[in-house]
């Protein structure tokens, strides 16, 4: 399914979709800039980006290298800030807050999943969900009590107590996405999340995402593969720090014939 059949079958798959209109923005940009300065030279990364995205949305950004979608995501999720512009989470403008206050809003309200795993390499499943509420002070029987729900949200509630050497690739980046739900964040934040999956396992990773979709979380997704961006609802390309396209996606359900059209793996 490309990008143009999709976005004519959108209408269609919206209306049946059963979910309510979502309305209130989660993630609103205004004439976001962002120059980084090497030496005398300015070399702009963004150029104005104005996007609003909707609570309960799901939303994937594309672009080529240099494109700026990197530098978006890290704004957008509070890793840096912009040179020039707004950007409001939940109504509030993070655009301007001191490194401590967008530490506390990333831990508070925001969940990550990157391309490497970033676990713990001896550690269980279950200690490395836990590590975000460790963080915060969370007792620890509350912390175990969540971070089991979270892999259970994720398909390994058999796999508590399985270490990172344990787990095939696939299973280790469940881990990841149960540690960016564990704080029960506002929005979900994934940066070439399949980048290390092969064919099948990135399915069942973005199905993860979409059911997590489904299920009210707004979601982000970072990535250059417009296979892998058609399971979004929506697809923004950037050029050259600008938004070249703003494309809505019909619902693309990831239905048990792709699975098995997949090419079997071992891991």
């Amino acid at each position: 399914m490309d990008l143009s059949r999709a976005r004519s079958a959108a209408g269609d798959a919206d209306s049946g979709s059963g979910r309510p209109e979502a309305t209130a923005p989660v993630v609103e940009t205004r004439a976001l800039e962002k120059i980084y300065r090497m030496g005398d030279v300015e070399v702009p990364a963004l150029r104005g980006i104005s996007l609003s995205i909707a609570a309960g949305e799901f939303l994937a950004v594309m672009g080529a290298s240099g494109s700026g979608k990197s530098t978006f995501m890290n704004l957008i999720g509070c890793l840096d800030r912009p040179t020039r512009g707004s950007y409001l989470l939940n109504g509030r403008d993070v655009s301007r807050l001191s490194r401590d206050q967008l530490a506390h809003v990333r831990g508070e309200q925001i969940g990550f999943v990157f391309q490497g795993f970033n676990l713990l390499a001896r550690t269980t499943a279950v200690e490395n969900v836990e590590l975000p509420l460790l963080y915060q002070g969370v007792g620890s029987r509350e912390r175990q009590r969540r971070a089991a729900e979270a892999l259970e949200r994720v398909g390994l509630g058999d796999r508590l107590e399985h270490t990172s050497a344990q787990l095939s690739g696939g299973q280790q980046q469940r881990v990841a996405i149960a540690r960016a739900l564990v704080n029960r964040p506002a929005l979900l934040l994934a940066d070439e999340p399949t980048g290390n999956l092969d064919s099948r396992t990135s399915i069942e990773v973005m199905s993860i995402f979409q059911e997590l979709n489904e299920q009210g979380l707004t979601v982000l997704l970072v990535t250059h593969e417009s296979d892998i961006a058609e399971h979004a609802r929506r697809v923004v390309t950037f050029k050259d720090g600008v938004v070249l396209s703003d494309v809505p996606l019909g619902r693309r359900r990831l239905a048990r014939d792709e699975l098995q059209a997949a090419p079997e793996h071992t891991a």
